[in-house]
């Protein structure tokens, strides 16, 4: 800055405020250090700005699998929005990891950043130490933790899936095998207490046989799923609780030799682009990802502008029952008589398509 006043012939005051645009500079002198910044390559030093000031301008976003499409566009939708309100994103990816986690935020804290959004990776007490002790903003999306007293956007997941599982119900289907995530996460306790619930509901006996564990990932969901198609009593139907393990169902139900959805019908947590383009296109519950992504980056730069002692928000979202082709109704000659899906609408699901 010294060289830059020096090259415009004003002080440095000068050259400060025009930097940080704490004062108003004339259109002469603005004129004067542009040239002098251009004709010496001067950059401002983010580090000592951000000592000084007090603020990076910068929120540590963390999630839980930058592969899974979800996290990829609620990633996009928050970078949008604070982006516009003039803040950078850090992103780290957890691998669903809760040491990897643990490490990446001590990284995004010594960073200095102004606030967290977090996809937390598994109910971790070494996370919820961790966080008490951040004196900064913190949100926390998709998934919640215990102990961390925080704002959160969540999906209501056990009404979601309990509505998935009511339609299949509706169909006809009575054995329906369920890929869980795991159940370290929020999302995985909830989405398996929904599956049961709309069982339970039904007057459906809940049989361990047909619960298997795909701990929300592609490989893991293919070996679940040919555990359930080997079976002799197979499912007539499957759940899958995330869509990274839906890809692996759909290769196991190929590799078995059957076929979706003249043999078994499949359904599964979470929109993605592809998902109306697979053939059968997919049966799928959308969460409302822009307004997952808008909220977080609301409540973060609301807490940034605001400090207090109000009470931690936890915004409760819908997800939305996508009817496509991958599910089909049972066999008339597999059903008990009053229990036979006749094709008229449901009083659940009155329209039979998306």
């Amino acid at each position: 800055m010294l060289d830059v006043a020096a090259t415009a012939g004003v002080s440095v005051a000068t050259v400060s405020a025009f930097v940080n645009g704490t004062v108003p500079v004339s259109t002469e002198l603005r004129g004067r250090i542009e040239q002098a910044i251009r004709s010496i390559g001067y950059k401002r030093n983010a580090i000592a700005r951000s000592l000084k000031m007090g603020t990076t301008k910068t929120i540590g976003l963390v999630i839980a699998d930058i592969t899974n499409p979800f996290f990829t566009d609620v990633t996009s939708v928050i970078q949008d929005v604070l982006h516009r309100s003039g803040y950078a994103v850090m992103l780290c990816c957890t691998d669903e990891d809760p040491a990897v986690q643990d490490e990446q935020i001590s990284l995004l804290l010594d960073r200095m950043v102004d606030g967290l959004i977090i996809a937390p990776a598994g109910d971790d007490h070494a996370l919820e130490r961790m966080l008490s002790r951040a004196d900064i903003p913190i949100v926390l999306i998709d998934r919640i933790c215990g102990g961390i007293n925080a704002d959160a956007v969540v999906l209501d997941n056990q009404r979601a899936v309990q509505d998935a599982i009511n339609y299949l119900i509706s169909l006809g289907h009575r054995r329906i095998g369920y890929i869980s995530g795991s159940l370290d996460t929020s999302t995985g306790i909830g989405r398996l207490a929904g599956y049961k619930a709309a069982l339970e509901s039904a007057g459906i006996p809940i049989s361990d046989d047909l619960i298997r564990f795909g701990n929300f990932r592609e490989r893991d969901a293919y070996n679940a799923a040919i555990q359930l198609l080997v079976q002799s009593d197979r499912p007539s139907a499957l759940f899958s609780a995330n869509n990274l393990m839906v890809i692996g169902v759909m290769k196991a139900i190929r590799d078995t030799g059957l076929r979706c959805p003249d043999d078994i019908s499949v359904s599964s947590f979470d929109d993605f682009p592809w998902a109306d383009v697979f053939q059968p296109n997919l049966t799928t519950i959308a969460q409302p990802v822009q307004t997952i992504g808008e909220q977080a980056a609301r409540l973060i730069l609301g807490r940034i502008a605001h400090r207090g002692d109000q009470p931690p928000q936890r915004i409760v979202l819908s997800g939305r029952l996508m009817i496509r082709d991958s599910c089909r109704p049972v066999s008339d000659s597999l059903l008990d008589p009053e229990s036979a899906w006749n094709g008229a609408p449901h009083p659940w699901f009155p329209h039979a398509k998306e």
